[in-house]
């Protein structure tokens, strides 16, 4: 009788565990996409509650663009962390609609010609257009740097990581940091 007794605890035990694990695991990954804004409004919400902006530059012709939206930004863990730490922006190098920061408005000088760059991102990228391009902005809307080149899921979540929890500031070396990681992507 004990035995049997046992045996139904550990099996009620072992589908309250799993209940509780499941619940864990959908809590820490708030959204199944990432929540993107616009430049305008991630720097009205910096406004009422401050938050790093990580802006996506990208194209509508750039493959590895595309292919970071498949593959690195559908990445549970890294949806759960641009959506945690960071406003994350999309930001299209080429778009026509002005953009006002810093009291300044930017604006695609040629935007009918074709590829023509949007002053915002030729400022961000300090004329290095290369996409995809990642920036990450601090809390006062300073640049910290930008990051050329696509990323798959299991090196960009050192890099998301590494700006998200201010490691750069007392340790710039963002090589050695990812090297060091030991991440939860899988």
């Amino acid at each position: 009788m004990s035995t049997n007794i046992f045996k139904f605890f550990a099996v009620i035990s072992f589908v309250l565990l799993g209940f509780v694990q499941n619940s864990d695991a959908n809590e820490k990954v708030s959204n199944s996409q990432v929540n993107w804004y616009t430049f305008e409004e991630a720097l009205k919400l910096v406004e009422t509650e401050p938050r790093k902006i990580f802006v996506d530059i990208y194209t509508d012709w750039c493959g590895y663009c595309k292919r970071m939206d498949q593959v690195t930004f559908s990445n549970p863990v890294i949806v759960s962390i641009l959506n945690n730490y960071y406003y994350p922006v999309k930001l299209n190098a080429e778009q026509k609609e002005p953009i006002n920061f810093r009291g300044f408005e930017f604006i695609n000088e040629n935007p009918d010609q074709r590829r023509s760059s949007h002053n915002l991102a030729i400022a961000i990228l300090q004329g290095k257009m290369s996409y995809p391009s990642f920036a990450f902005f601090d809390e006062e809307l300073n640049l910290i740097t930008a990051i050329p080149g696509y990323r798959p899921p299991e090196s960009f979540e050192p890099m998301l990581m590494f700006f998200a929890n201010d490691v750069y500031i007392d340790n710039p070396d963002l090589d050695h940091y990812i090297r060091n990681f030991e991440g939860t992507v899988k």
